[in-house]
């Protein structure tokens, strides 16, 4: 059965273990209820759901979502968050605790292996987060995410804006990329300087090989250089690479002196192959 939880479940469970939040680690627990319905529509939970959950807090999406699938993975680095969590998924047998740092812990060997990814991330390490569980979990195919607004635009960005990047280009290499809606100040203790934004992400295929991650980054290692430049000033740069960047971008269709953020995610899978980076 679905458990209704006292609204603002976060500010109790504050009082009652003495959390402090921790600003170092980006901790801004979510005490308006109203949103887990709108994230868990957005997330489509089915009874057979496998999820994982980065950044559990003090529990209150984690209550929201274990007796919504079958299995719920929570992960949290803050261990003095534990007993706080451990009382909020008590109640349920299909969740499990991992106190860890999602930026080093090994995705991958989550058992059983996560199709999903429901979570309200740490504004520090969102991006890496998502790019790092889209890389270790072959079999996720949805993400709903809680992120910084500007986070999130720079995932769903389009080629040629200003936000467009190397997130942007990896991200949308297997997913596509869906900015929800944003998320105010207010539903948050203690309220961050900035906005939040919901941002949903959906597998379309595999992910970036690391060779074609490593190109992605050096191209946009230098903005305001032409592509062809960021690509030579990389470490380890192969010989003649600016040369055969020119001409591989004009076989692409794009001006030899082309930036990275001209390329589409498609276009750049293309670079690689006529690099020979993938």
């Amino acid at each position: 059965m679905v458990s209704d939880e006292p609204r603002q479940a976060s500010l109790r469970r504050l009082r009652q273990f003495g959390v402090r939040p921790n600003r170092e680690l980006g901790q801004n627990f979510l005490i308006d209820d109203n949103l887990l319905g709108v994230i868990g529509r957005a997330a489509e939970l089915e009874p057979s759901d496998i999820v994982l959950e980065v950044g559990g807090g003090l529990g209150v999406l984690s209550e929201y979502l274990a007796p919504r699938v079958a299995h719920l993975h929570v992960v949290e680095v803050d261990r003095s968050l534990e007993p706080a969590l451990v009382e909020a998924l008590a109640p349920f047998e299909n969740a499990e605790l991992h106190i860890a740092d999602a930026v080093r812990l090994d995705l991958g060997a989550l058992e059983p292996s996560p199709g999903k990814v429901v979570a309200n991330l740490p504004y520090g390490v969102a991006a890496t987060v998502i790019l790092k569980s889209i890389d270790e979990l072959a079999s996720a195919t949805l993400w709903v995410a809680m992120v910084q607004r500007e986070v999130a635009e720079r995932l769903a960005a389009d080629p040629g804006s200003k936000t467009y990047g190397a997130t942007s280009v990896l991200a949308q290499l297997a997913c596509e990329v869906r900015f929800l809606r944003r998320v105010p100040p207010t539903v948050f203790h203690p309220e961050p300087g900035v906005e939040s934004a919901l941002v949903v992400l959906r597998r379309r295929g595999p992910s970036p090989s690391p060779e074609l991650r490593t190109l992605v980054h050096a191209g946009f290692a230098h903005r305001r250089k032409a592509l062809s430049g960021s690509l030579a000033l990389a470490p380890d740069a192969p010989a003649g690479i600016r040369e055969r960047t020119r001409d591989a971008l004009q076989v692409l269709g794009q001006p030899a002196d082309a930036r990275a953020e001209r390329l589409s995610p498609e276009e750049w899978r293309r670079l690689a192959d006529a690099l020979g980076g993938t």
